[in-house]
């Protein structure tokens, strides 16, 4: 099964969680220090950032493939707004092959989130 790295409303206790029921719950992960992570409207936004960027804190999910399917409308993935992408991941969990949500527009004027969203 797929696992997907999570980092907003679909973490534990956000809003978008219930699309995770019955998916398993693999641990606390962190990105290597290539994202930027923005608050959008009511919701964060990962975004590549190479050297410029931070190790963002999230949750690793193994998912089904229907489930997957869920995330993918619920993050606009058909409409541009977010890519399913490979994230790379600091230890233990570096050697997991792990996708997680980019955000595809952008970001100018945003609040910088730091490495976090609550």
């Amino acid at each position: 099964m797929p696992c997907v790295f999570l980092y907003g409303t679909l973490k534990r206790g956000g809003t978008g969680h219930r699309l995770l029921q019955d998916q398993r719950f693999v641990g606390a992960a962190r990105t290597q220090p290539a994202f930027r992570l923005y608050q959008l409207d009511g919701y964060p936004g990962l975004v590549a950032a190479g050297t410029d960027g931070r190790s963002i804190e999230g949750e690793i999910w193994e998912v089904t493939a229907a489930c997957l399917a869920a995330l993918d409308q619920f993050e606009g993935v058909a409409e541009g707004l977010y890519a399913r992408a490979p994230i790379a991941l600091l230890p233990p969990h570096d050697g997991l092959a792990v996708e997680g949500y980019l955000y595809r527009r952008s970001v100018a004027g945003r609040r910088d989130l730091g490495t976090g969203f609550d």
